[in-house]
């Protein structure tokens, strides 16, 4: 890729950004949300036009216009949020769109074949009558990356992959990925996570503010380097140092908590734990063993079948659960674990999903009930100065922000309200390094405030950078709890296997 440019509106997302890639190595693209990384991987694979500049693919010029001419050239894209369609079958997925025969019950058939011969070469194996939404995320990441090897990718672009995957899943996926490579395929990887570049890849490019910044070989380079280079700035989002200082009163008790899922497998199997003023409260465990659930009990968008919950004075039981209104006016604010589906309306204007959930706060709603549009674009736009969220448009609709700027814009809307509790599902997933350090320092700015955090993450780094006090679950219980001074990661990581 030679010389690229895109626009939009006043944000210049690429900017004379060259780029050449080796065949059959791994190269990874990384930068801070909004570096144009996402977007150049968009105009290779057809989803944006270039405004300026030329592709090239094994030496000869190519147009790709869209997605259908980039994937008859042999480029294939893993988007970090899967395109995949819940209630079909794995196979159908695969088929739709890309049906080898007229008649569907042969072009299953045929495909069929062809995935099974694919499956034994590569080592991606997913059960193909399985309906999606019953598939592990690790099983439907392997589905995306088998749907683009199928109709014939040489090319394979990954947009964050492993931003949901538990580290089990993610060496599995580096293994496939490594076989690929091996096999001639040239992988292209999105990532911010560093350790990941340093594992997986043999170059690496550094994008910033649209441009290319730096480029080298992973193996000339190191961890604190690229991250300077992101940024700008040296970048430290370890553990501060600093810990809990005073820890206060009770601000959440939970007891007993039981909770089963639609087909009727337990989830939360006696639960109990309790939130203290000017403390973060961090749970590992592998993705699956009930975090999911947990929260979204505490946060009342789930009853649970047992169990209490005491909260700012008040006690509800499993037949009169807290709701999500009553729990705002409580003081528990929430930040899903999936900003897309439970945190954001993507059609909204930002500063429509700024107020979400808080509509009927005085600094929203004024007389007779009508938004207060102007104050709220004033104070949403005041929100994406101090938090960072690019670009500065509250005008702009939530799915035109990239991932990472979704999740502060979320984070912006809880933290600002200054909650007495808050619940954080997954922080940072798909979030820059610079962004990260930022989050981190809203997060222990609200601990030492007095208010009462818990934090779920699939990161063991970050459990371990942030948490004062840690609880383990595995199989729908709390197996164990430690205070982050006897916390390393071969400790926490038996205890989420359940060995320990």
């Amino acid at each position: 890729m030679r010389g690229i440019c895109k626009r939009f509106g006043a944000v210049q997302a690429n900017d004379e950004v060259s780029l050449e890639v080796a065949a059959g190595s791994v190269h990874a693209i990384v930068g801070e949300n909004g570096a144009g990384k996402s977007t150049l991987m968009s105009v290779l694979y057809g989803f944006h036009t270039a405004d300026r500049g030329t592709i090239e693919i094994d030496g000869r010029p190519v147009q790709i216009r869209n997605p259908h001419e980039a994937i008859a050239l042999g480029v294939g894209m893993v988007h970090q949020h899967f395109m995949l369609v819940e209630p079909f079958s794995a196979l159908d997925n695969i088929l739709l769109g890309a049906e080898p025969h007229p008649l569907l019950h042969r072009a299953e058939a045929v495909l069929r074949e062809r995935l099974e011969a694919l499956m034994r070469s590569t080592g991606l194996q997913v059960d193909l009558n399985a309906t999606v939404a019953d598939l592990p995320v690790g099983d439907r990441q392997r589905l995306e990356i088998l749907k683009a090897l199928v109709r014939g990718a040489r090319i394979l672009i990954l947009d964050e992959p492993t931003a949901v995957l538990t580290p089990k899943e993610t060496e599995t996926l580096f293994g496939v990925l490594e076989r690929l490579a091996a096999q001639g395929t040239t992988i292209l990887l999105i990532t911010h996570k560093l350790k990941e570049v340093m594992r997986l890849a043999q170059r690496v490019t550094v994008m910033r503010g649209g441009r290319v910044v730096h480029e080298t070989d992973v193996a000339q380079t190191s961890i604190e380097a690229l991250a300077a280079a992101m940024v700008g700035r040296k970048v430290v989002i370890g553990r501060d140092g600093a810990a809990a200082q005073r820890i206060g009163e009770p601000r959440l008790q939970a007891e007993a908590l039981v909770c089963r899922d639609a087909m009727g497998v337990p989830r939360l199997q006696g639960v109990s734990l309790v939130l203290r003023a000017g403390e973060i409260v961090g749970i590992a465990g592998v993705s699956g063993n009930g975090q999911s659930e947990l929260l979204e009990v505490l946060a009342g968008l789930r009853a649970p079948e047992a169990g209490t919950l005491q909260l700012a004075g008040r006690r509800f039981g499993a037949g009169e659960w807290l709701d999500p209104h009553t729990a705002r006016s409580l003081g528990l604010a929430h930040v899903p674990e999936d900003r897309q589906s439970r945190a954001l309306v993507m059609d909204f204007a930002a500063w429509e999903s700024a107020v979400l959930g808080y509509e009927d706060r005085s600094d929203a709603s004024g007389r007779g009930g009508w938004m207060q549009g102007a104050a709220l674009r004033g104070a949403t736009a005041a929100l994406m100065e101090r938090f960072d969220v690019r670009p500065r448009d509250a005008e702009l609709r939530c799915r035109q922000f990239s991932g990472g700027n979704q999740q502060k814009l979320v984070l912006a809307r809880e933290l600002s309200r200054s909650p007495q509790v808050l619940l954080v599902g997954q922080p940072t997933r798909g979030v820059d390094i610079g962004a990260i350090e930022f989050i981190y320092a809203r997060l222990r700015e609200l601990r030492d405030a007095g208010c009462a955090l818990l934090v779920v993450s699939s990161e063991l780094d970050e459990i371990l950078a942030l948490a004062d006090r840690v609880l383990v679950m595995h199989a729908g219980r709390v197996v164990g709890e430690l205070p982050a001074a006897q916390c390393d990661e071969r400790r926490l990581g038996l205890m989420m296997a359940g060995e320990a």
